[in-house]
């Protein structure tokens, strides 16, 4: 956000601005209040207008060392004192050190003694001594009816609150002034709205028995700002504003895997888990093991030596630690090291920003790597669903920017099963979206997963069926029969069948081999047969052959016998 206002900036003169240092409200007003010009804020009583005065310059001396004057004229300096205190505000100790100076103004109507001529000079001089006193850069006035409740002269009045106005703009000081809300304006006065350069609305309503708080600039002269509603609370850290549409999508992004703690569901991930810094839903009906799956998750981050902040709307931290321990995921140890922080309340505790108060306190002190929330769809019951969607709206934001990996839990309803969204309407915020469903049937019912989407990377488009085992959550394998997907007793029944099939195939390949052994030692002994016959013949032949050769050799020695004796005689 910081990069954007400073993009925004360098393309042309801006107004030159004064931050006032409170969560959210600078984020809105697109850098502070107007530098050296009057601020009006303007309310009903409860609103928190004077907190929000007496915020600004503490934030101003202690973040930006600029010194300020607080000017009352309703308490006096030592009840203002005692009313901060617990919001962490030493106005005494500022004071002594000379960066806060607080006069208290007392104007009492019947020692007013209206003339011609009567007017604020006597205020200007103590208000001017007191800036230059101690250098102060931020003024206070609270509250601007009281200093006006002596001038019953219309004309009058007009008069002194354009000249104090102008007064302040000549001192170059920023300046905030409280007022009431008048009947059909928006102060008592109804002139103090026109001759402001900003002017911000406090409203403080009950909607159901549940006080909720709501910020709105009015105007802003020569800048651009947030126009709509915003919710604050008043914590104890100070005011906290909380805007819906002022956050802009630049947040950086990270290419590093989360592991989603179910090793079989992270092989349905092309990247085998989820981007660090994304938000994850997992919605389901009662009893589909989604707080399992989202302690899975929780385990997992710990176990990497990573912390995980995990709010809890129906468990308390003992019964999540015990739930889970009987499932393989002991979060006790995690807790013990300060891995893991389990924050369990009723979501009707709080309204809506007080719970995303709680968490923005939480991530700020605890610095999370993951968040996981169970369940988010409890929320409805302490808002309507747009008030709702807006929250989570902000929390996704903000976990983004922070790049903190989110995962959110959802019941749906039966009605809603068949369209697989959520009450919330929170479903195309997210970044992946896991289903785990009932799988009923042959009288009984089962557990399926499945991926709807995952941005950024491919997945699986299976139903997988699961079951919540001793060693946690485990992903069984695929098997198909005749009409699809077949789970529980009917995936039983179909591993039988195919046991058996098997079987049988190797008993029929085993007889084949026994035939096949049988025909080849039949022709072995065949071939041997057939190689002593040929043996026996091969032998006779020689024989005979050798007692030819033997024959014609002693026919020719007779031969040669008779020829020799026929020549001797």
């Amino acid at each position: 956000m910081q990069d954007l206002m400073t993009s925004s900036a360098s393309l042309g003169p801006q107004l030159p601005k004064t931050p006032t240092g409170i969560d959210g409200l600078d984020e809105i007003t697109e850098g502070g209040l107007p530098k050296g010009r009057p601020t009006l804020v303007c309310g009903s009583a409860g609103c928190g207008k004077t907190l929000m005065g007496v915020e600004f310059l503490v934030r101003g001396i202690q973040q930006y060392n600029e010194p300020g004057v607080l000017m009352a004229f309703e308490e006096t300096a030592d009840e203002l004192a005692a009313n901060v205190t617990s919001l962490g505000f030493d106005l005494q100790t500022l004071q002594g050190q000379g960066q806060l100076r607080i006069d208290h103004v007392h104007v009492d109507r019947s020692e007013i003694e209206e003339t011609g001529e009567y007017d604020l000079e006597g205020l200007f001089i103590r208000l001017g001594y007191a800036i230059d006193s101690i250098g102060a850069k931020r003024v206070v006035l609270d509250t601007i009816e009281a200093l006006f409740s002596g001038f019953p002269n219309q004309a009058v009045l007009r008069s002194e609150i354009r000249r104090l106005f102008r007064w302040l703009k000549d001192k170059g000081v920023t300046t905030i002034i409280t007022a009431e809300r008048g009947e059909g304006s928006l102060t008592r006065q109804g002139l103090e709205e026109y001759v402001s350069d900003c002017v911000i609305l406090l409203d403080n309503r009950v909607i159901e028995q549940i006080t909720t708080r709501r910020l709105r600039i009015v105007k802003y002269r020569g800048s651009t700002h947030g126009t709509n509603e915003y919710p604050y609370l008043i914590t104890e850290d100070g005011i906290s504003v909380l805007p819906v549409t002022s956050l802009k999508l630049a947040h950086e992004v990270s290419d590093e895997i989360v592991s989603s703690g179910v090793p079989a569901l992270d092989a349905m991930f092309g990247r085998h888990g989820f981007y660090k810094g994304s938000s994850v839903l997992i919605t389901g009906t009662a009893g589909t093991a989604k707080t399992t799956l989202a302690a899975s998750f929780a385990h997992a981050v710990c176990s990497t030596g990573k912390r995980c902040a995990f709010f809890a709307f129906e468990e308390s931290p003992q019964q999540l630690v015990r739930n889970m321990r009987s499932v393989g995921l002991d979060l006790a140890p995690f807790i013990e090291q300060g891995l893991l922080h389990v924050e369990a309340s009723r979501p009707t505790l709080n309204g809506l920003e007080k719970h995303l108060v709680t968490l923005h306190r939480l991530v700020k002190e605890f610095k999370p790597d993951a968040v996981v929330i169970d369940p988010i769809s409890n929320l409805i019951t302490v808002g309507n669903i747009s008030e709702v969607r807006s929250m989570l709206t902000r929390l996704i934001d903000f976990l983004k920017i922070s790049n903190i990996t989110a995962l959110f839990t959802s019941l749906i309803s039966g009605r809603n099963i068949q369209q697989e969204m959520t009450e919330e309407g929170v479903s195309s915020l997210v970044d992946t979206w896991i289903s785990v469903r009932d799988l009923e049937g042959v009288g009984e019912r089962n557990r399926g997963v499945s991926i709807l989407k995952a941005r950024g990377m491919a997945h699986s488009n299976q139903v997988r069926e699961f079951v919540v085992t001793n060693q946690g959550v485990q992903l069984l394998d695929v098997v198909i029969g005749p009409t699809g997907i077949v789970t529980g007793a009917s995936r039983l029944t179909q591993q039988m069948q195919e046991q058996a099939q098997a079987l049988a195939s190797q008993q029929e390949l085993e007889r084949k081999d026994r035939e096949i052994e049988r025909k080849r030692r039949v022709l072995e002994a065949t071939i041997a047969n057939l190689r002593t016959e040929f043996e026996s013949v091969e032998e006779e032949l020689r024989q005979i052959n050798h007692e030819e050769l033997v024959r014609q050799q002693k026919l020719a020695d007779t031969r040669r016998q008779i020829a020799g004796t026929a020549s001797a005689e």
